[in-house]
């Protein structure tokens, strides 16, 4: 609705994970080199750790949307809560199993793990490395899991493949339970909140990946109140500013100020102090 009252060629603030969006702020590109470097190193497993809203599934978009041919299938679970088998069964699914081999109801864990092995071993042969990644898994509550997720990885003996596990602080806890799989962890990192300065030149840059032409749509007021409210989280910070632009649009405002985005945090719910 307000892409041509602003002069743009897109909504710059859509959380669709379009790599051309990708922000690298000091403390994403280093989670992005760690993450390249667990993938090229083959060292197995990694951990990426944030806040609800940090960026998280957007950098590993970026990171996948940024690797060759060698490094497939990248496999993503969106759903934690699985138990072992059917975490297992997803992953054979995904590998290429079929569905009389990976029906949990048909199929023992051991069972479902030597399919894995043999689509693992498949890909090998092919030249490839699949990429397997368990997003959110911080709500992973059945623990057997973590220890299902250990004894998968110790299929690496037979063939190249890469775990990278995305979730909240909590997430470090619940591996470290396991010293087995967290001994097998790579690398670990986490991502921080943008800065004042960084939370600017994200909005910036998203404004001119959308096709702005000169800056000044947010002055720098509203700058400082977009990062106090969101917390330097870029899923917050996408939220106000959208929802800003909306609100400009409809009272066909020159520019955006600090009152601008207190109103649009008042009718989402936002104050200071929230983080995520």
């Amino acid at each position: 609705m307000y892409v041509q009252y602003w002069n743009l060629e897109c909504r710059p603030f859509e959380c669709d994970y379009n790599p051309r969006f990708f922000f690298r702020s000091r403390s994403h590109q280093a989670a992005l080199l760690k993450l390249r470097y667990l993938i090229d190193s083959n060292k197995g497993a990694g951990l990426l750790i944030g806040e609800s809203g940090a960026g998280k599934s957007c950098l590993t978009s970026f990171l996948a949307s940024g690797l060759d041919d060698r490094y497939s299938p990248v496999i993503t679970l969106h759903y934690p809560l699985l138990n072992s088998r059917e975490l297992i069964a997803f992953l054979a699914a995904e590998l290429g199993a079929g569905e009389d081999e990976v029906h949990p109801e048909n199929a023992s864990l051991d069972q479902l793990l030597r399919n894995v092995k043999t689509r693992l071993s498949g890909f090998r042969d092919d030249g490839k490395h699949p990429i397997v990644i368990l997003d959110d898994a911080h709500l992973i509550e059945d623990h057997s899991v973590f220890q299902t997720l250990q004894l998968l990885l110790n299929l690496r003996h037979e063939a190249p493949f890469t775990v990278i596990l995305t979730g909240q602080p909590a997430l470090l806890t619940r591996v470290a339970q396991v010293p087995a799989l967290d001994q097998r962890m790579g690398v670990k990192s986490l991502l921080q909140p943008l800065s004042r300065e960084e939370t600017a030149r994200y909005i910036e840059h998203r404004l001119t990946i959308a096709g702005l032409q000169a800056s000044g749509i947010f002055t720098p007021d509203a700058i400082d109140e977009i990062h106090e409210l969101s917390g330097g989280l870029p899923r917050q910070i996408n939220r106000l500013a959208d929802l800003a632009l909306l609100v400009g649009y409809a009272d066909e405002l020159p520019q955006l100020t600090a009152p601008s985005v207190s109103s649009v945090a008042e009718e989402i719910g936002i104050s200071v102090g929230f983080n995520g």
